[in-house]
């Protein structure tokens, strides 16, 4: 969380007055929520670094940070925007290539088109 929090330091605040933030999936959740609340607002210009951030996470993470970065915050974004009626390919269009194709394996996921998420048979 701290890297995303340096890549979007709006959520700071937002975070210590939010419960369960030592659980990192919640804590996704809800930093996938304040993305779409910066997109409502017109405020993307922290987008880029974000999805650097995310795509570090996925090249330098251990295994269960990179898969905290897809199921957690990919897939959050993914469904918090989608419950919100508010296309989530919005965000996609920041992500570089390796967090791209973890978002589309996500897609083909939930469409059918496989049986798993990332790399993983």
């Amino acid at each position: 969380m701290p890297l995303l929090i340096e890549a979007c330091p709006s959520y700071r605040e937002v975070s210590r007055q939010l419960p369960d933030e030592d659980l990192l999936y919640v804590a996704l959740g809800h930093f996938a929520d304040h993305l779409l609340e910066l997109h409502q607002q017109h405020q993307t210009d922290v987008f880029p670094a974000v999805a650097q951030v995310i795509e570090r996470l996925h090249i330098e993470g251990e295994h269960y940070v990179q898969e905290a970065a897809t199921i957690g915050l990919l897939e959050g974004i993914q469904n918090g925007w989608s419950d919100k009626k508010v296309d989530p390919e919005l965000f996609a269009r920041y992500l570089l290539p390796v967090s791209l194709k973890r978002w589309q394996s996500l897609n083909d996921f939930w469409s059918g088109k496989s049986k798993s998420v990332g790399d993983r048979p």
